[in-house]
């Protein structure tokens, strides 16, 4: 038997219809750029996730940088986000001018711990940006607090966690992308709601950062050919919106397949010593992009090859932290600055948890990892 880490092929074959038939309508209409299809799946967003305002742009890369730039954010401000996450949190951080500052993760949940971030805001800091990594949300009440407190703007990186959700104290339920300032989310294949292409969308209750944001993504201005300030080139393809929005509808009874498949991963290896499987905080309800477990003992990457061997697809998210990224050798950090993340980086392993997985598919993947990592 052969389980990849994903199977992309599976849920198009269930959808094969409705998307040929959206991708068909865009071709016919000649209208590939913005338009009816990108205002349609904006719109549904918004009263998916019932937020104000959803943007749609080029990728979810471009959602954060916008995002930046539509907080005002200059060459000089610090952002503070973790060093344990892709690279596009860091990197748009860079890329508006700014300066990324990192903060240590909190060992269960591999999220931005509030009590380390709150330790390094300074008076040059102007946001604080969590990642809902792994499709499970970083504590916002948190975070919203500490925003609140030093009066500095709260960015999400939701790219992987589009429909998460998140118990409040006071036993309020929000989703991913609606107690920050605005969030970022990405479309990517890969994504649990995933395009045929690059995608993104920012997600705002402010209508003052939505107005900027509409202006950001098509060179700094709403009407064409007038530019109240220089922007990007950053929309949404007609095309994307189109796929999208006939996956939307199934997007909650796929977060649900997975989480299903993790529980059942949960079950099957409890008992094997080394292996941490995932820690859900009480509050939230992942989507489960990711299924990592932690393989203690050290030869993760040998052990990773075997699992190979035997046909068992996984992946290592992410092996090296970014304050050791070459790239930003000029932060001027070094090896254990942030051990938690530092010893994450060297343990995590991720396993298929896509909704298409056959039980009898997850059990392969349990007995390989018991005879391969349970040694």
């Amino acid at each position: 038997m052969k389980v990849p880490l994903l199977d992309l092929s599976a849920q198009y074959s269930a959808l094969a219809g409705p998307l040929n038939e959206a991708i068909t309508r865009v071709v016919e209409s000649q209208r590939f750029i913005l338009g009816p299809e990108v205002d349609g799946f904006e719109k549904a967003v918004r009263e998916h996730l019932a937020a104000d305002h959803a943007i749609g742009c080029a990728s979810g890369t471009d959602a954060l940088i916008l995002s930046l730039r539509a907080l005002d954010i200059e060459p000089g401000d610090e952002v503070i986000t973790s060093p344990f996450t892709f690279f596009a949190s860091a990197g748009a951080i860079h890329n508006v001018g700014a300066r990324p500052v990192f903060a240590d993760i909190d060992p269960t949940t591999f999220n931005l711990d509030p009590t380390d971030v709150a330790d390094r805001v300074t008076d040059r800091t102007r946001v604080l940006l969590p990642v809902h990594l792994f499709g499970q949300m970083a504590p916002m009440h948190g975070f919203r607090a500490l925003a609140d407190e030093h009066g500095v703007a709260l960015l999400e990186d939701g790219a992987q966690a589009i429909g998460a959700r998140q118990r409040l104290p006071n036993g309020r339920e929000i989703t991913a992308g609606t107690l920050g300032d605005a969030c970022g989310f990405s479309f990517f294949p890969s994504k649990n709601l995933g395009g045929f292409g690059d995608g993104g969308m920012v997600v705002t209750n402010s209508k003052d950062v939505a107005d900027r944001l509409y202006r950001l993504r098509v060179h700094g201005g709403r009407q064409m050919y007038h530019h109240e300030e220089v922007g990007y080139n950053s929309r949404l393809d007609a095309l994307q919106a189109a796929v999208l929005s006939v996956k939307l509808p199934y997007l909650e009874s796929w977060s649900e397949a997975r989480r299903l498949n993790a529980r059942f991963y949960d079950a099957c290896l409890a008992d094997i010593e080394g292996i941490v499987t995932p820690r859900i905080a009480a509050e939230n309800t992942s989507i489960f992009n990711q299924y990592t477990i932690r393989v203690r003992g050290g030869r993760r990457d040998e052990r990773c090859e075997g699992l190979r061997d035997r046909g068992v697809g996984s992946a290592v998210y992410y092996p090296v932290p970014l304050h050791l990224q070459d790239c930003f050798g000029y932060l001027g950090y070094a090896k254990g600055d942030f051990p938690v993340a530092e010893r994450a980086a060297d343990e995590v392993l991720s396993l298929p948890v896509y909704p298409e997985l056959t039980e009898d598919q997850m059990s392969f993947v349990g007995d390989s990892i018991r005879e391969v990592l349970g040694r």
